[in-house]
């Protein structure tokens, strides 16, 4: 089913570390070849193979194994979208929205799934455009979520925000977040936002701290394209994160342009895997019914 596994891990952690090399020794035993992401922020366990970029490990590999949080998968998601990689993880972080499988599990769950039983999802990525004066100044993708937001100063933003064209509102805020439904229990949870199911093909707006209450958030088709026209009398007072991982500061009148990217990332998890019960495990539904102590 797959022939050449990339690992990804940032091995400066122990309990990463030793996973990983784990992880390795199980393939070695599979007679399964792999390549371990090399940089800066991942030293080399010993006998993990040769170390590569992403570009070499996407063009070589069918299969991107990602140890560590959902952090590190967003990472590689965004490195790997347009290689048509699979992606799956080993959950060594907090929540494990998605990477998913425990360590525990993680030969039983290998196994399952080399030998290919699993399931997979198409999942929607965004991509960010700032425009300056009519250019394009910078750029980020998020598989989560693209973010305008407040920077430095304790005060709101001001900004219009159309669709397709069509004039929405102009609000003042500290920000409104551009969620694709992966992104829908991340930050847009937090501001109050809708769960979607993961393979919809939507985004969600959602303001944060709006001013005028009934500023409430609206789910629009994936087709959509979502122009954001900051109003600020201080440049650097706003921000546009993608992932909560990459920033670039904003200036008055910018254009930001959020749509979606053309390619999905495909994501693959066991087969016995149930969205709505990592949502009741992670957002701790129901556990009176079930004779669990509170959260």
């Amino acid at each position: 089913m797959f022939k050449h596994i990339g690992l990804i891990a940032k091995t400066n952690h122990a309990r990463v570390r030793d996973t990983l090399e784990a992880l390795v020794s199980y393939l070695d035993r599979r007679g399964m070849p792999h390549l371990l992401l090399g940089g800066g922020d991942h030293p080399m366990p010993e006998h993990a193979g040769p170390a590569v970029d992403y570009a070499t490990l996407g063009a070589q590999c069918d299969l991107a194994i990602v140890v560590g949080g959902d952090g590190s998968l967003l990472r590689a998601a965004r490195a790997l979208v347009d290689y048509d990689v699979r992606l799956m993880g080993i959950n060594l972080g907090r929540l494990g929205f998605l990477a998913d499988v425990p360590p525990d599990e993680m030969e039983q769950r290998l196994d399952e799934i080399l030998d290919g039983r699993f399931v997979e999802e198409r999942r929607l990525m965004l991509n960010a455009v700032v425009r300056r004066d009519g250019a394009a100044v910078e750029e980020c993708t998020g598989l989560n979520d693209a973010v305008v937001h407040k920077w430095q100063f304790s005060r709101l933003i001001e900004f219009e925000v159309c669709v397709d064209g069509n004039f929405v509102n102009r609000q003042r805020s500290d920000g409104i977040i551009v969620a694709t439904p992966t992104g829908s229990t991340a930050y847009a949870l937090s501001g109050g936002g809708p769960i979607l199911q993961p393979t919809l093909e939507a985004m969600v707006l959602v303001p944060i701290c709006p001013h005028t209450l009934s500023n409430r958030p609206i789910v629009v088709a994936a087709d959509s394209r979502v122009e954001i026209v900051v109003h600020t009398s201080d440049d650097n007072s706003a921000m546009l994160t993608c992932d909560g991982q990459n920033s670039h500061p904003l200036r008055h009148l910018d254009e930001i342009l959020i749509y979606a990217r053309e390619r999905r990332l495909r994501v693959i998890h066991p087969a016995d895997h149930d969205h709505y019960g990592v949502l009741r495990t992670k957002l701790h539904w129901g556990r009176e019914f079930y004779g669990l102590p509170p959260a």
